[in-house]
């Protein structure tokens, strides 16, 4: 596998798309057959993806299994699902079954799908003549600009605000907070409640609340969030389910009340801001959030979970804390990858400090133009181009939107040109239709606040 770009900091980094499109080459050649994946999901709706694998017994079964497994993973926090449809070989199909169960490998997955879904997860194998096909949906959402609106950003190490008078913000605030390291869910609770508070003083009434939030959620209910990370089982459902709804209630009963994940939030608000769709958006900060507008304008309802989607082949690559997997992107593209990547750039940290002070001194080195915080970032960069062409396989992308406090200031920029440089030189014909922006300071800092207000719709 041969990188035109190599990770500066990460010399084992084995870039996922690197790995499947070899793989795909070799398998054709040697005159490989069809494997059909299909996810399906809460109301019927069913993902698919095609692919070339090597036949049975040739030896490639485990090289077959590892890559499958792989693109599964990605296609489970890519698009959500219950159910796991292998249509094709038998001895992935066992394999997968195996892995994706509550004591295999991934049984991470298998258990967070169920508590996102409220069915167990399961691995049903079909001959290839009765493949799945794809039914998706998608659903207008957000671009509501009239009214008085509190707009919400839950991020990881701070809470974002913005009052939204017919589509101006009139204030916004930014307040350092620790939801990850509290195990009392009255913490968040307090928190929320007193960002939303400062905001509605500013508004002759609240008409309408928009809420961004990194997690997944269906029908505003809260299924499961890393900001609750620290909160039991118990404590979750009694206490965290419901906390949005609960919270907007003290705003009145009628209020209308969307939330969202916060990665589809940030593709939104690119989608707004330039006025055009099929918008991938990335928010770089405590984790990483994807999400996706797609090319009508609409969100699909699909998970958007990169955080959790693999982007490193490596086996030895950092594991992830949460899910017990290595080479996701959360350790990549989050204030995680540039803590990770400080030893190698000749950092030291001082252990002491949290996360996002770790975060504020690499930045500050940046400042200075210090080239270690400067290769820092382009490393990164060099991450994001090979994961934008391996997203580019789930997504059909015309944009790409970063935000976050990794890409505040320069290293932002930085993290940009080199993404643009692999992309050009890697993925010519990708690179041609599919453009990346970064927005202004003020916008990757506050900018999601202000498209969560846009998310709900007032009934006249």
């Amino acid at each position: 596998m041969n990188l035109k770009y190599e990770a500066k900091l990460d010399k084992g980094f084995q870039p996922m798309v690197l790995v499947y499109n070899d793989f795909i080459a070799r398998a054709k050649k040697a005159n490989g057959e069809k494997l059909v994946i299909g996810i399906e999901r809460n109301n019927g709706f069913i993902s698919t993806f095609e692919m070339t694998v090597f036949p049975d017994g040739t030896g490639h079964d485990e090289e077959n299994l590892g890559l499958v497994e792989r693109i599964i993973k990605t296609l489970l926090w890519v698009k959500g699902g219950y159910k796991v449809i292998i249509a094709g070989s038998k001895l992935i199909y066992e394999g997968i079954a195996k892995a994706y169960s509550p004591e295999g490998s991934r049984s991470f997955d298998c258990m967070m799908m169920k508590k996102i879904y409220e069915k167990d997860l399961v691995v049903e194998w079909k001959p290839i003549e009765e493949a799945p096909k794809t039914q998706e949906s998608a659903t207008p959402i957000g671009r509501h600009l009239d009214g008085c609106r509190i707009g919400f950003d839950a991020g990881g190490s701070d809470r974002k605000v913005s009052a939204v008078i017919n589509g101006e913000s009139v204030y916004s605030e930014e307040v350092v907070w620790f939801p990850k390291l509290n195990a009392d869910p009255k913490y968040q609770y307090d928190g929320i409640m007193a960002a939303m508070k400062s905001a509605a003083q500013h508004m002759p009434r609240v008409d309408a609340i928009g809420v961004s939030s990194a997690g997944c959620y269906v029908n505003n209910r809260i299924m499961t969030a890393s900001l609750f990370i620290k909160v039991s089982d118990e404590d979750f459902e009694k206490y965290v389910k419901n906390m949005y709804i609960d919270i907007a209630k003290e705003f009145g009963e009628d209020v209308p009340l969307e939330v969202a994940n916060d990665g589809d939030v940030t593709a939104l608000a690119g989608a707004m801001d330039l006025e055009d769709n099929a918008v991938l958006g990335i928010a770089m900060g405590t984790s990483e959030a994807g999400g996706y507008v797609d090319g009508a304008g609409n969100i699909t309802g699909w998970l958007n979970e990169l955080a959790f989607a693999p982007v490193d082949y490596s086996k030895d690559a950092m594991v992830d804390e949460w899910s017990g997997d290595y080479g996701c992107g959360v350790k990549y593209f989050s204030q995680d990858a540039v803590i990770k990547l400080a030893p190698a750039a000749g950092i030291e940290l001082d252990e002491s400090l949290s996360p996002a002070e770790k975060l504020k001194v690499v930045q500050g080195l940046m400042k200075e133009n210090d080239p270690r915080a400067a290769a820092i970032y382009d490393t990164i960069g060099v991450y994001f181009g090979y994961a934008i062409a391996y997203y580019s396989l789930f997504y059909d992308i015309k944009h790409v939107l970063i935000m976050g406090r990794v890409t505040s200031g320069e290293g932002g920029v930085i993290i940009l040109d080199r993404a643009n440089q692999v992309l050009k030189n890697e993925f010519p014909e990708l690179s041609q239709k599919c453009e990346l922006h970064i927005p202004d300071e003020k916008s990757r800092r506050v900018g999601q606040s202000v498209a969560a207000a846009s998310l709900p719709e007032i009934k006249k």
